[in-house]
C-alpha cells in the first residue's frame, strides 16, 4: 500500500486545515486500517485519529477529541483528517498510516505503511 499525503501548510491559531491521504488501494476494503500519526519537534511520534476494523467507527486521541475529524471518501480512496481549533501545540508532521485489519490495535508498533509526511504549523 502506497500513501501520499498532502494539505498541510502555516495557519494562525483557531485556524482550520484539512489533510488528505490518496491510497492505492480501496479504503472501502475491509483489510486494511487507515489513520494518522504526528510527530512533534523533538517529540515521538504519537497517535491522533483512526477508523475501528469495520471502518464504521473512529477513534481519537485525547488531546484532538472534539477537534479534528477523521473521513474517508472511498470512491477516491481518499483519507482526511479535517483540524479545527487549532493550538500552537498540534504543530507537528503529520503521517498518514495503514495497518492490516488483524486484531492488533492501531499503534506504531503495529503499522505496516506509512506516508510521507505533511508539515502543519500552527502560529500563536
Amino acid at each position: 500500500v502506497q500513501l501520499q499525503a498532502s494539505g498541510g501548510g502555516l495557519v494562525q491559531a483557531g485556524g482550520s486545515l484539512r489533510l488528505s491521504c490518496a491510497a492505492s488501494t480501496r479504503t472501502s476494503s475491509y483489510y486494511y486500517v487507515f489513520g494518522w500519526f504526528r510527530q512533534a519537534p523533538g517529540k515521538g511520534r504519537e497517535f491522533v485519529a483512526s477508523f475501528t476494523r469495520d471502518g464504521r467507527r473512529t477513534s481519537y486521541s485525547g488531546s484532538v477529541k472534539g477537534r479534528f475529524a477523521i473521513s474517508k471518501e472511498n470512491d477516491k480512496n481518499t483519507v482526511y483528517l479535517q483540524m479545527n481549533s487549532l493550538k500552537p501545540e498540534d504543530t507537528a508532521v503529520y503521517y498518514c498510516a495503514a495497518k492490516r485489519s488483524t486484531s492488533s490495535s492501531f499503534e506504531e508498533a503495529n503499522i505496516g505503511f506509512w506516508g510521507q509526511g505533511t508539515l502543519v504549523t500552527v502560529s500563536s
